[in-house]
């Protein structure tokens, strides 16, 4: 059963942004990358550290804990088969977003070996 929840208006990032937001007792960071919106849980799968201040390198987000770089689309390590955060769907209907918070993205190994 999909769960959609709108995300608030005053938190969808600028074009280059991002924003912290809390929905139904998760943590996630919202980002906006060239007008794409992309949604992930806010820690980090190795160890918990906070992802909102990673640095990106285009689309990929280094942990400011431990350097690991995650694909905001799919999650994935690049080069690491079964291991990533947490992404989640974004819908965009008459100008407001929402959130699929029923399940998480699973990282498909073939598509996280496939990224360099």
């Amino acid at each position: 059963m999909t769960r959609l929840v709108e995300i608030p208006a005053e938190k969808i990032p600028p074009v280059g942004g991002r924003s912290l937001i809390r929905l139904e007792e998760k943590s996630l960071v919202l980002f906006n990358q060239d007008g794409s919106l992309y949604a992930i849980d806010e820690s980090c799968p190795h160890n918990g550290a906070s992802l909102f201040t990673g640095k990106l390198e285009g689309r990929l987000l280094r942990c400011p804990a431990h350097g690991l770089r995650f694909d905001l689309a799919s999650g994935c390590v690049p080069g690491v088969s079964g291991f990533g955060v947490a992404t989640y769907a974004l819908e965009q209907r008459q100008g407001r977003c929402f959130i699929d918070l029923s399940r998480p993205r699973a990282q498909e190994a073939s598509q996280c070996t496939q990224l360099q």
